[in-house]
């Protein structure tokens, strides 16, 4: 049985989310002034595990099994120029996930992350948003369905990565749809368009949201979005009802946690976002949905490569947390 069938009882299902566990992060909170080290000499990572605690329900937690997921999504915009590359390169990238090849393959076997690869209709593009939505309400609830059955159960941390070409014109759309403000200010360069490009692309999202003037922030995925942002969406609200944290990638990913943002306040409470990308409205964006990045590097691939590096710094701060010695029982003299 599928958990939705329509756009609305997507959101009925956001609004019933569960929180975390307030005793079992009391407890950690509690245990984490124990610890032997000066107070706050750990900085944030003392913030991620307590937060980290709180949602799996566990004074004491560990990462042991973390998942990344990639969707692939062909965008019918693509057509009209917005991009350095073919569309022909999602299907190739795909085939280079699925051998082990990408950088995110690395990144996801150097923290012990299990990868999947969730190839949408690919053969399929999305409608050209400047002409209308790019979906139907079916699609955009295949689509989200499939993030949604993606996610493992048993999985104690998720980071959801994307590849389409075309994708961050979609994002820049969601984002100017959301917030407001000038096209030209969300677009980026994305694959590395050239000034021309840039302002071509930015009258691309222009003339989405012109074409598509319904702000209901799920209409606004539907109409301006492409499946594999719809299936990351589906991913992360899964990941919630299972009080699964999820770590979040750069613009694109973003982008899509912000429709859940404002679909539903408090949506991403279970989130943090792994890095500050070089897209250059990221940051903004970040800014607009209360998410501090863990990392700064001036990355701007995709593929969920920046939230599986972040993977490290969440499984450092766990570690400290569940595994150092309390004062009492290393017998150490608190100050």
């Amino acid at each position: 049985m599928s958990a939705f069938a329509s756009l609305n009882e997507f959101r009925n299902i956001l609004a019933a989310m569960p929180g975390p566990d307030d005793v079992a992060q009391a407890a950690a909170e509690a245990r984490n002034g124990q610890l032997t080290k000066p107070p706050r000499a750990l900085g944030r990572l003392e913030d991620l595990a307590i937060w980290y605690a709180g949602w799996r329900g566990q004074e004491r937690p560990e990462i042991r099994s973390p998942q990344v997921i990639v969707f692939a999504g062909n965008h019918g915009v693509a057509a009209r120029g917005v991009s350095a590359f073919p569309a022909e390169v999602t299907v190739q990238m795909v085939a280079n996930f699925q051998t082990g090849g990408a950088a995110i393959n690395q990144l996801a076997n150097t923290f012990g992350a299990r990868m999947d690869v969730h190839a949408l209709d690919l053969e399929n593009p999305t409608a050209d948003f400047t002409k209308g939505p790019a979906m139907s309400e079916a699609e955009v609830v295949t689509a989200l369905l499939t993030g949604w059955n993606a996610v493992d159960e048993h999985t104690d941390l998720l980071v959801t990565g994307e590849m389409g070409i075309g994708n961050t014109t979609a994002a820049a759309a969601i984002s100017a749809a959301l917030f407001g403000g000038a096209a030209k200010d969300w677009t980026g360069r994305g694959t590395g368009v050239d000034d021309a490009a840039l302002e071509a692309k930015a009258q691309v999202v222009a003339d989405g949201l012109a074409a598509n003037a319904d702000r209901d922030p799920l209409e606004v995925l539907r109409c301006l979005g492409g499946r594999e942002l719809a299936a990351m969406a589906g991913a992360i609200a899964r990941a919630r009802s299972l009080r699964i944290p999820v770590i979040l990638d750069g613009f694109i990913c973003s982008a899509t946690a912000a429709v859940l943002a404002c679909a539903q306040p408090g949506a991403l409470d279970h989130c943090v976002a792994g890095h500050v990308s070089a897209e250059a409205a990221h940051a903004e964006l970040l800014r607009r949905i209360s998410k501090e990045p863990l990392l700064s590097l001036n990355m701007r691939l995709g593929e969920g490569s920046g939230a599986a590096l972040a993977i490290g710094v969440l499984k450092g701060a766990v570690a400290c947390h569940s595994g150092m010695a309390t004062f009492e029982s290393a017998g150490v003299s608190e100050g």
